[in-house]
């Protein structure tokens, strides 16, 4: 016996079915498109676990919140003026 109580022969027939439903050019790219899946994935995880790294790193995160203190403090042209807002007669 084979995987789960199925033996090699019938194994064999399911494949034979599936190669004669849907053809080798098929199952091809449906091979290929699995691959690139998996291999997207893959690397998805392994940005994130980078993206995680650096958020651990102490010298890092001091430096990015360095950068937005010094983005929200410096920049006097997206801030709002100090003048008093004009009252307008209604």
């Amino acid at each position: 016996m084979g995987v789960g109580g199925i033996g090699i022969w019938q194994l064999l027939i399911i494949l034979l079915i599936v190669v004669l439903l849907f053809g080798t050019k098929r199952l091809k790219g449906i091979g290929s498109d699995l691959g690139n899946a998996v291999k997207g994935f893959r690397s998805a995880m392994s940005d994130a676990d980078k993206a995680d790294e650096e958020d651990k790193d102490p010298k890092r995160l001091d430096a990015a919140k360095s950068e937005q203190a010094t983005d929200a403090t410096g920049s006097t042209s997206d801030s709002v003026s100090d003048k008093p807002a004009e009252k307008t007669k209604v």
